[in-house]
């Protein structure tokens, strides 16, 4: 598999198409009834102007890692020479390494439109020689957001280890220099203070991607809006929620075409 390449920009059509074989910043306080907040102080599910009470927000607002964080987010937006094959690619994934307290969380992928083209996801272990997961997905890929489940492939992620991992599109099985590629950095880390315990209230699932958000988690983030976005893929509040985290992470593009 070749090594991360290329940037690239990216775009987005909303919905959800499953394939495949298919120390973190501590968790805000939740404010005292009828107390206001200050700025910096929200809590998830919430935004606040200063002098104001706080409100409910409207979309979950992603609050990356304060920690140093290998870069992330690498190639995307590039197009296939062929007329038949004609797309954007990218990995739904932050510019910075993202995390997760996943053991065996799902990776999603953007492509613009359909390819009859080879697609391989790939997993790469950095204290290891081989790939941890090497896959070629079933074709033809259709256009859409793409899931690929660590679970349903037998992976689990090591806590504190970055992960490299990508997809791509082989345009030339005997000149893969033209492979076209995207991908990014997840790692697995442990829960900040206090999520376990909100978690364990078992809140309404539709509060996952801002409790996620709110936490840096941002595979987390992205795994639960999305499954609500394949239960219920007609609603339109699920995905303006997806489109606004993607933006946050600069892929605006991405942002815009899913609402």
């Amino acid at each position: 598999m070749k090594a991360l390449g290329t940037v690239v920009a990216s775009t987005l059509i909303a919905g959800l198409v499953t394939v495949g074989t298919t120390v973190l910043p501590a968790v805000a306080q939740e404010p005292k009834p009828g107390t206001q907040t200050t700025p910096g102080t929200q809590t998830p599910g919430t935004q606040t102007t200063p002098g104001t009470q706080t409100t409910a927000a409207t979309v979950p607002v992603y609050k990356p890692p304060l920690r140093g964080a290998p870069a992330g987010r690498v190639g995307g937006g590039t197009r296939s020479g062929s007329g038949r094959d004609m797309f954007v690619l990218s990995a739904l994934v932050p510019a910075d390494s993202g995390l997760t307290i996943s053991e065996q969380p799902a990776l999603y992928w953007f492509i613009s439109g359909a390819t009859t083209l080879p697609v391989e996801v790939t997993i790469s272990d950095p204290r290891a020689v081989q790939p941890l997961l090497e896959t070629r997905l079933p074709g033809p890929v259709q256009p859409g957001v793409h899931r690929i489940k660590l679970a349903d492939h037998g992976v689990r992620l090591a806590p504190g280890v970055a992960y490299q991992w990508s997809v791509t599109v082989i345009s030339d099985v005997n000149r893969r220099s033209r492979d076209i590629l995207a991908g990014g950095v997840i790692e697995r880390v442990e829960a900040p203070t206090g999520l376990r315990e909100k978690l364990a209230q078992t809140p309404p699932s539709e509060q996952l991607p801002f409790i996620y958000a709110e936490a840096g988690l941002w595979y987390d983030a992205l795994a639960s809006i999305s499954d609500l976005i394949e239960i219920r893929p007609n609603d339109a509040q699920l995905q303006k929620e997806r489109s606004a985290l993607l933006t946050q992470v600069g892929l605006p593009e991405i942002g815009e075409a899913g609402r």
